[in-house]
């Protein structure tokens, strides 16, 4: 089953591909020939994932699916949330956004976070959405070297160490992607 990925986010992709193994043929967009940075302008992951799929939809005209991510900490009232990305600005850094978050947070002991995911689906002319969702806490500092975005922040419930302290498999364990993309592929298997 071939389905192509709306993402330009080689980290994203790793994750995606690793989650699913054989069960699927995950397409990039490179791989797909296509060369298009999708705007994120919304105010919600499920409309940021569904402009994405929709935009490769009419571009291909294939079966594909999207998904966007926030981080939301309880005590910035959600924030990142649909700003994850572009949190300390358009430059995307990840390194840039950590440091706002902590900073936003210094002298707070409500570390409660999550992160959600939303994939939206286009498969076969119809359109479904699958959302995942991993509760946890913001660290204090960064820590581990593996991951992206967020990772050396983020200390899932259930666990002692950051993201980006685990190996690919030890964070699918917990992962709001793995999450969400295994109710996709529950569906497609269905």
């Amino acid at each position: 089953m071939k389905l192509i990925f709306a993402t330009n986010n080689q980290n994203k992709v790793k994750e995606i591909k690793a989650a699913t193994g054989h069960r699927m043929d995950i397409v990039t967009l490179k791989e797909a020939g296509i060369d298009v940075d999708i705007p994120e302008p919304y105010d919600t992951l499920q409309e940021n994932a569904e402009t994405k799929a929709r935009t490769i939809f009419k571009m291909t005209y294939e079966n594909c699916f999207s998904e966007d991510t926030g981080l939301e900490v309880d005590a910035l009232n959600g924030a990142p949330g649909v700003h994850t990305a572009r949190y300390a600005g358009d430059q995307k850094s990840d390194k840039d956004n950590i440091a706002f978050l902590l900073k936003n947070l210094e002298n707070n002991s409500n570390r409660s976070a999550r992160f959600r995911t939303v994939i939206y689906l286009i498969y076969e002319g119809q359109h479904h959405s699958f959302e995942g969702v991993c509760e946890g806490q913001i660290a204090e500092k960064p820590s581990g070297e593996d991951g992206f975005g967020y990772d050396p922040i983020f200390i899932p419930d259930g666990d002692t160490r950051t993201f980006a302290e685990m190996s690919l498999e030890e964070k699918a364990k917990y992962s709001h992607r793995k999450k969400a993309l295994e109710k996709l592929i529950a569906f497609l298997l269905k």
